[in-house]
């Protein structure tokens, strides 16, 4: 009783600071010259504009990958052409104000963060680093080997480089193999001519989301939109290609690495966005990241940290992940985990507590304007509804057992297996020929 009344308090707590409800009657889109503007109103002196551009690893070929984050790098690290780099740090340092853009998969988002009464002084720059951004070569090559220093160190740690070897594996061919960040091969040809024509080319009005969480007039920010898309063009029709992952056969493979244990990631398949059980899978893997968890380390002591994720994207899948010195038992008890849940389903309490979980963790996770604008961003460009970032807990609260079983049971099949370590711990037929390669899957088979 006690742990339902804190999930309870957590939950009235967060509600406090952010609520969809009052969001979801105050907020309302508008296009200002062929561009979707999103507005929430914030309730506070804090300005969070996001400019979006649609098609993240799309955008270019696999070796080209990098190329957008280097531009976007690029908006605030090389200057205007009105302002070299200094000048444009320190009139936004005067004010305490951010100007920054980020690469993702799906799609790139270029960002402004300042107080109110500061927004006079941070638009015309933020307006300066989208349209004029200078690309100077000094400074691109500055930033290229920042790029390359912060590529080699993920590859150093083994956590992500499993994670990349599986992307590399599981979408052999597709878009989602190239990694945002980009490679040492893709990036180091690069110039700051070719990153800057790139930029410009992706560029344009189709690809555009304007997303705006303040408390500003609607006049107001009809009129900096404007002012900002002036000389933007207008660009060819977009539309964000979404794949559905199907593991048709569980393969494994494997990389020789001098670790100190070994790492294994497992990639399985998930429901694309505006699927209808989109939300109860959300919900089953994060009770799946509980019992993996509980049977791997807590009851066999056989990871330091096991994990299991969804990664919803243009392409969704299923992941698992373990380090461990003992990947054989690893996979043994990770089949009998994964056939009960699908023989039994979770229980009714497990679904009731996660679901209380999830929405304390989203309601928290909401508190700032930029996270609020980041899931109004992700909803619009994946599921082409930006309103379900504020209908979202009523639609968790409805699951029922039944639905978030069901999910779980559809699309956690047949796995693409990776490993990274020792190949003479571990047996490769023990993951390809375990009980799930049986198990009666429709999304897999």
């Amino acid at each position: 009783m006690m742990k339902k009344y804190i999930y309870v308090m957590l939950i009235a707590a967060a509600n406090s600071v952010f609520n969809p409800a009052s969001a979801q009657q105050k907020a309302y889109e508008m296009m200002v010259d062929g561009v979707k503007v999103i507005v929430q109103p914030s309730g506070n002196d804090i300005v969070e504009i996001q400019t979006v551009i649609k098609g993240g690893v799309q955008n270019h070929p696999a070796n080209k990958a990098g190329i957008e984050a280097m531009a976007m790098n690029a908006l605030n690290e090389c200057g205007t052409l009105k302002h070299d780099k200094n000048a444009f740090k320190n009139q936004l340092d005067k004010i305490s104000a951010a100007v920054y853009g980020v690469a993702l998969k799906n799609y790139s988002v270029i960002k402004v963060n300042c107080i109110k009464s500061d927004l006079a002084t941070a638009w015309p720059l933020y307006v300066e680093a989208i349209t004029i951004p200078r690309f100077d070569a000094k400074e691109f090559e500055r930033i290229k080997q920042d790029q390359l220093s912060q590529i080699k160190s993920e590859d150093s740690d083994p956590d992500n480089a499993i994670d990349k070897y599986a992307d590399k594996v599981a979408f052999n061919g597709r878009d989602y193999a190239k990694d945002p960040n980009g490679t040492a091969a893709t990036i180091t040809p690069l110039t700051a001519l070719e990153t800057k024509n790139y930029y410009h080319s992706i560029l344009t009005k189709s690809r555009m989301v304007i997303v705006v969480v303040a408390d500003l007039e609607r006049a107001d920010i009809e009129a900096k939109v404007k002012g900002l898309l002036n000389t933007i063009k207008q660009g060819a029709p977009f539309e964000l290609k979404k794949s559905f992952f199907r593991v048709y056969k569980t393969t494994f493979s494997a990389e020789k690495r001098d670790l100190a244990t070994n790492y294994v990631e497992g990639v399985s398949s998930g429901p694309s966005p505006g699927m209808a059980d989109y939300d109860a899978f959300s919900v089953a893997m994060r009770i799946f990241y509980d019992k993996h968890f509980l049977d791997i380390r807590t009851n066999n002591g056989l990871s330091y940290a096991p994990s299991a994720w969804f990664s919803g994207g243009a392409t969704s899948v299923s992941k698992v992940s373990v380090s461990t010195t003992e990947p054989n038992k690893y996979i043994a008890v990770f089949d009998k985990l994964v056939d009960r849940i699908k023989k039994d389903g979770f229980n009714a309490a497990d679904v009731a507590d996660m679901k209380v979980t999830y929405l304390t963790g989203f309601y928290y996770k909401n508190e700032t304007n930029t996270a609020q604008a980041g899931s109004i961003a992700s909803n619009e460009v994946l599921h082409n509804n930006w309103r379900r970032s504020l209908t979202f807990a009523d639609d968790v609260k409805k699951l029922t057992p039944t639905q978030v079983s069901d999910a779980f049971r559809k699309y956690i099949g047949n796995m693409i297996w990776v490993y990274q370590g020792d190949p003479k711990k571990v047996n490769p037929l023990l993951f390809t020929n375990g009980t799930l390669n049986k198990a009666d899957n429709p999304v897999s088979h």
